[in-house]
């Protein structure tokens, strides 16, 4: 795919987010500048997504194979740095928002959309979802077909780590205030990823 400025700039800020954990890690100069080197290198070999909604996630699964070649830790541990650089991140925070604002019933025309377009299958290692309106259950809904991160991993070698990525979820609705149920996921074994958003309410962990 091509090393635009967007893929670049996720990929810096999430090196950015988990330098100050490497150093506390012990990890060296030397790997914590491979990782960088090795995130651009897949970056440019990965097959497209044209899904601006989800590139910073496509970024994200990109560096996290990066880390789990050179910081010389278990994919558990590469995991635990990812997420506590991600929570420290005031950046991170503010980007995310709120859930009422992301969960806000102004958004679903944009999400049908957005749903509509990622069944054509523009580009291969797309994202492909439906997307489900607020009911008694739950405010927001999203059932996740193909998942892109999915799709890299398994490229590259080593689906083994998507599952990894799927965890972040929840803490993205728990920096939103959002609570999150998902029952399955593609990256686990499951037929889809069933995503369902609700605002937390007291007592909800």
């Amino acid at each position: 795919m091509k090393y635009s400025f967007k893929a670049w700039f996720y990929g810096y800020f999430f090196h950015s987010a988990c330098k100050p954990i490497y150093r506390k890690r012990g990890i060296s100069k030397k790997s914590i500048i491979e990782i960088a080197v090795e995130h651009k290198k897949i970056t440019i070999r990965a097959k497209d997504m044209n899904d601006d909604r989800l590139l910073s996630s496509y970024i994200m699964g990109i560096y996290f194979i990066a880390m789990n070649r050179n910081t010389g830790l278990s994919a558990e541990e590469n995991y635990k740095i990812l997420e506590t650089g991600l929570a420290s991140s005031k950046m991170f925070r503010k980007g995310l928002g709120s859930a009422e604002a992301y969960l806000d019933e102004k958004n679903m025309p944009g999400r049908i959309k957005w749903a509509e377009e990622s069944r054509l299958r523009k580009n291969e290692n797309n994202w492909v979802l439906d997307v489900l309106p607020k009911c008694d259950e739950y405010d927001l809904g999203y059932e996740y077909y193909e998942c892109g991160i999915c799709k890299i991993c398994q490229d590259e070698g080593c689906p083994e780590l998507a599952r990894y990525m799927c965890r972040l979820d929840y803490l993205i609705a728990d920096i939103m205030n959002a609570k999150l149920v998902r029952t399955k996921t593609l990256a686990e074994g499951g037929d889809s990823c069933d995503f369902r958003y609700s605002i937390k309410k007291n007592g909800d962990s």
